[in-house]
C-alpha cells in the first residue's frame, strides 16, 4: 500500500453538479494548482464551463475556480452574458468572485463550504467581506448545499503539503 499522501480519494455529493465541482477541486489540489476550490457552470442542464483554483499554477491572484469557470463558460458560449446559468462551487465565493458572478449575470450560486469554513483552512475572505459590507442581500441567490462533501475536500487539502496565500 502506498503513502496516504499519494492516494487520491473519491468524494460523493448529493447534487451531481456539485460532484463535478468537487472533482474539479480535487484535480487542482492533487496537481498543486491552488486552493480546494472547484466550480462548474450549468445552463439548461448542461455543464458549459468548469474550473478549479489555478492561483499557484498560473501565478495569478485572480485565478480562482469561479473565475476560471466563468472564463471557460463565456468562451464556450461566445458571450460575456451568462444569464440563465447556475454556478456550483465547493466554497462560498470570495468578494472578487461574487462580483464577477454578478457581472456575468449568473442568477443562482450553489456553494458547499461557507466563508467561515474557508477561513478555517487559512483563506481570508471574511476580511474582504467586511470591506464591502457583507452579503446578506444575496441569501436567495446564494444557497449552501453538500457542505459535508465539500468539507471532505477541505480536509483532503489540509492533509497535502500546500501553500496558503
Amino acid at each position: 500500500m502506498g503513502n496516504k499522501k499519494n492516494q487520491k480519494i473519491e468524494i460523493k455529493a448529493e447534487n451531481p453538479y456539485m460532484k463535478e465541482a468537487i472533482d474539479e477541486s480535487l484535480k487542482g489540489i492533487y496537481h498543486g494548482h491552488g486552493g480546494p476550490f472547484g466550480s462548474v457552470i450549468v445552463k439548461d442542464g448542461e455543464i458549459i464551463g468548469r474550473g478549479h483554483n489555478m492561483v499557484l499554477a498560473n501565478v495569478d491572484s485572480t485565478a480562482h475556480g469561479e473565475m476560471i469557470a466563468i472564463r471557460d463558460a463565456e468562451k464556450n458560449l461566445g458571450t460575456y452574458d451568462l444569464s440563465g446559468c447556475e454556478l456550483y462551487t465547493t466554497g462560498e465565493p470570495c468578494p472578487m468572485c461574487l462580483f464577477a458572478i454578478l457581472w456575468a449575470n449568473i442568477h443562482k450560486v450553489y456553494y458547499g463550504c461557507t466563508i467561515a469554513d474557508n477561513a478555517s483552512i487559512g483563506f481570508r475572505d471574511e476580511k474582504f467581506d467586511r470591506l464591502v459590507g457583507g452579503r446578506d442581500q444575496l441569501k436567495e441567490q446564494f444557497i449552501c448545499i453538500d457542505r459535508d462533501a465539500c468539507l471532505k475536500v477541505f480536509s483532503e487539502y489540509n492533509k497535502l503539503e500546500n501553500k496558503t496565500y
